[in-house]
């Protein structure tokens, strides 16, 4: 391992008979743009390709369901058993994603699921669905014990399902029994009280029935072919089972698989959405602790894989320098950056697209059935990467060097154009950069400062503090304009919103000291609410006024659950369907109901939304044969929608 920096995360490791090149996995994310049958397009083939092409040692398929029947969590899943006379219906799509990943020399591995009590919620509502007890679930829908003949059909599709995914180049199988799913609902001493072997207070018998499925597994895979199953070393909510059970159950599952894969928390408690996914309001690694302690309980003879908000390779080698994981893995770094493992291998770690786990990749997946990455936008399109024909040089010029600007001038300049970007201020970041100084947006400041390096090191023509004025586009004469020059706060028309005590979100993101005690925000955005939570970290007591009945989100509600606990950590009180009438030197007075309200306070923040830079934007529509507005100087939306525009139109100019 000589020359390399980070040599035990990069030592090649034997499981069983297989080999893999390093210590770094790609954990499972799943792809659900399927048809009725479970099969996969050829887009989700070079979504996991791309994964391998990056250098991760192993690349998990995502949500592969064993059951169709009975074990569906959502609509749309790979169905490893939809039998016709002559195989699966799956296999001409899933058999392309294996051949895919494998040829770019990551072992391809599947991930094998079954919903249990949460079974056909999407799928036909009335479908029968088994757990370990019968119930009434939250939408008032019946599940049913699983009887004898059940739990003995289950065991034989883990193990069928296992045996085709070997048949199709899969070199190992994840036997997923954490985060909710049925095997670990079998293992939670809440859920499963059952009185006969399959449960109940002994830990034995709640293992019982994944023990069962691992051993039909080994025996439908043969000796020496890697099975990891992942399970939650503890499920980290009031109520469930704590570290001390995860050990037992990693002492009772040791010798039946090859790697327990460590995680904690269940995707049905929503509190610990955030757990189980660390928000950005949790530390890097929070959840290796989890893998630390089972990995001391069961020694150097059993592999022990960790994840969990994990993206920078020092830390990665720590874990597997100091014994506290044997592999790290990684789902969202991933998506964030495929290329992670390269680039930490090489020693370009400062290159690392880093994960900023805002959340939006989920909340997007959930929403539209599509992965995408606020910092990425090729993540969903990799197809596009090769699908691109070769473009004709133009002269492109990049109004505004924020989010989409920079996005826009560094895929033009990989296109091969002459970029020239204009940024009125003195630095590239435009104003997320009010930002960077708060802890949990630490990732966004290495984000902006990394695309800012890119855009230099590609050879686009920088001119700072040089605004994007007609004249200037006159000098230039370039053949394209990209309008990028984002949006402004919106200050409004309020009686004393001009006073000596008013201060726009962006000013108090840049100069906490200027905010009194007691505070007041109007507004219950994303940005009004992640500066509260700033604040409260500061010590200040928030109290926000918001008009509407609801908090916004901007669609990412994934986020929302993180942030929310956030608040309440910080007893933030939120207001809504309430009115801000006017300000005074002692605070704000509003108006809800009807009736008269009054919120004394030192500071009063205004952070109501943004408007687009309209009129500067339009302004630039005549000076070239081609004009784009992008961003937020369209409609002020969100990082992924900014990364995202810039991308699409970036990549077609010189095309048509």
């Amino acid at each position: 391992m000589n020359g390399l920096k980070y040599p035990h995360l990069f030592e090649p490791i034997r499981i069983g008979k297989q080999y893999f090149r390093n210590r770094l996995f790609a954990a499972p994310t799943g792809w659900i743009d399927l048809d009725k049958e479970g099969m996969y397009p050829k887009d989700a083939a070079l979504y996991y390709a791309r994964k391998a092409m990056g250098g991760a040692a192993a690349v998990t398929l995502g949500e592969n369901n064993v059951d169709y029947d009975y074990g569906t969590g959502f609509g749309y899943a790979v169905r490893l058993d939809n039998m016709y006379s002559e195989g699966p219906y799956s296999l001409h799509g899933l058999s392309r994603v294996v051949e895919e990943v494998t040829r770019y020399g990551a072992v391809c591995s599947a991930e094998l699921i079954h919903a249990g009590m949460y079974g056909n919620r999407y799928r036909y509502p009335d479908g029968k669905a088994y757990g370990p007890v019968g119930g009434v679930d939250v939408d008032g829908r019946e599940y049913f014990e699983m009887p004898e003949e059940i739990i003995e059909r289950t065991i034989k599709k883990f193990a069928s399902g296992a045996a085709y995914l070997k048949s199709l180049g899969c070199g190992m199988v994840m036997v997923h029994a954490g985060h909710g799913w049925l095997l670990h609902q079998f293992m939670s001493p809440k859920i499963n009280t059952r009185k006969d072997k399959w449960g109940g207070p002994d830990i034995e018998n709640r293992t019982r029935l994944t023990v069962a499925v691992l051993d039909a597994v080994r025996k439908a895979v043969g000796p020496g072919f890697p099975i990891e199953c992942r399970i939650s070393g503890s499920e980290c909510y009031d109520g469930g089972y704590d570290i001390e059970t995860g050990l037992a159950i990693a002492d009772i599952i040791k010798d039946h698989c090859d790697i327990i894969h460590v995680s904690a928390g269940s995707h049905e408690v929503e509190e610990v959405f955030t757990v189980t996914h660390p928000s950005m309001f949790r530390e890097p690694g929070c959840n290796v602790q989890f893998a630390e302690a089972i990995k001391k309980q069961v020694g150097k003879d059993h592999f022990v894989a960790t994840l969990g908000g994990l993206c920078e390779p020092e830390q990665m080698e720590e874990i597997i320098a100091s014994g506290k994981a044997d592999i790290v893995e990684a789902a969202r770094a991933i998506l964030a950056d495929p290329d992670l493992p390269l680039k930490a291998r090489a020693g370009r770690e400062d290159e690392i697209n880093k994960c900023m786990r805002c959340l939006a990749c989920f909340s997007n997946l959930i929403s539209t059935g599509h992965f995408r990455c606020s910092i990425n936008p090729e993540t969903g399109r990799e197809g596009e990467r090769f699908a691109l024909p070769p473009a004709k040089k133009k002269k492109v010029l990049v109004a505004g060097g924020g989010i989409a600007g920079m996005q826009a001038a560094i895929t033009c300049a990989k296109r091969g154009h002459d970029v020239v970007l204009l940024e009125k201020s003195p630095a590239l970041g435009g104003a997320l950069r009010c930002e960077e100084n708060v802890p949990f947006k630490t990732r966004l400041k290495d984000y902006l400062d990394a695309q800012a390096k890119k855009v230099v090191e590609l050879g686009v023509d920088v001119r700072l503090n040089t605004a994007a004025t007609p004249e200037e586009a006159e000098k230039i004469a370039p053949d394209v304009i990209i309008s990028a020059l984002g949006a402004s706060p919106v200050k409004i028309p309020l009686p004393g919103i001009d006073g000596s005590n008013v201060f726009s979100a962006e000013h108090i993101y840049v100069h906490p000291e200027d905010a009194g005690k007691n505070i007041v925000i109007l507004g219950a955005g994303l940005v009004g609410m992640e500066l509260a939570v700033y604040l409260g970290m500061l010590g200040h007591k928030i109290r926000i006024i918001e008009m509407l009945d609801h908090v916004s989100h901007g669609g990412n509600f994934q986020h929302m659950k993180g942030l929310q606990a956030e608040l309440d950590k910080y007893g933030v009180e939120i207001n809504l369907s309430t009115r801000a009438c006017s300000i005074d030197e002692k605070g704000v007075t509003a108006e809800k109901d009807g009736k008269e309200q009054r919120f004394d306070c030192d500071t009063v923040i205004y952070a109501v939304g943004q408007s687009p830079r309209t009129a500067e934007t339009y302004a630039l529509a005549a000076c070239a044969p081609e004009f784009y507005p992008i961003g937020d100087s369209i409609a002020p939306k969100n990082i992924m929608n900014a990364t995202s525009q810039a991308y699409k139109i970036a990549n077609v100019i010189g095309t048509i």
